[in-house]
């Protein structure tokens, strides 16, 4: 995919799925940006990017919990208008339903839902000028499925189908996409701590008779991000081995 002249933030793009994203874009040609919640995490990576793949890449501090505004200024500010936004960063704060606590509902809430309302509404308004840009959501097979203890997890990936749905009717007509992916059981630092049991469990419904890897799903993101996918909005499309 050719992404030269273009420039691509990741939320969350430390590791796992969303480092995986940040280098397929490298790969591509576009300036990255790197942001997670430590700011020397998210400029080493974004150094070893630059040095390994000679683009542009930069690394920001950003919490979306937190003062998302000014950190998008300094963004712009030192790299630009965003082309193209993946809303990846996410957390999980998982327990039974019956034993939740509302502040463990509300963290995530207010991190996967509400911060990637706040980001997207600001990186928007640069793509509107431009007359191009794409926003591709990371959801989970899990806001389809639903899955036992996750009930506030699950019901942010939901939420997020909606969102982008809703947001591609209203920005097709300036020229921008809005898709989402919603991977499947990914190998990943978080699902390599579950005990085996679990995950031999969970290969048993992939028919693929696989776990996912983390470039999987970037190369369904690179994909929505590029040409190819001008004529592709508001889909979802599953990266799951057939799970789902």
């Amino acid at each position: 995919m050719e992404f030269k002249g273009k420039v691509a933030l990741i939320t969350g793009s430390t590791r796992g799925i969303g480092k995986a994203i940040a280098v397929a874009f490298a790969e591509g040609g576009a300036t990255v940006i790197i942001t997670g919640r430590k700011k020397e995490t998210a400029e080493l990576v974004a150094g070893n990017i630059k040095n390994e793949f000679g683009v542009e890449a930069y690394g920001f501090e950003l919490d979306l919990t937190g003062d998302i505004k000014s950190v998008w200024k300094e963004i712009e500010e030192t790299v630009g208008k965003v082309d193209i936004l993946v809303n990846n960063a996410g957390i999980t704060k998982d327990t039974l339903f019956i034993r939740m606590k509302e502040e463990d509902w509300n963290s995530v809430i207010e991190t996967n839902l509400t911060g990637t309302f706040k980001i997207t509404q600001l990186a928007v308004k640069g793509m509107i000028k431009k007359k191009w840009g794409r926003v591709i959501n990371i959801t989970s097979i899990v806001g389809f499925t639903g899955n036992i203890g996750q009930v506030n997890y699950s019901t942010t990936k939901a939420g997020l189908i909606g969102f982008t749905k809703s947001l591609a009717k209203e920005l097709a007509s300036r020229n921008i996409t809005v898709n989402a992916v919603a991977p499947g059981f990914i190998e990943t630092d978080m699902t390599g701590s579950l005990p085996e049991d679990i995950k031999d469990s969970y290969l048993k419904q992939i028919p693929l008779g696989k776990f996912g890897k983390p470039e999987d799903v970037a190369n369904v993101v690179t994909f929505l991000a590029s040409d190819k996918a001008s004529y592709i909005t508001g889909e979802t499309i599953h990266v799951n081995g057939g799970m789902y």
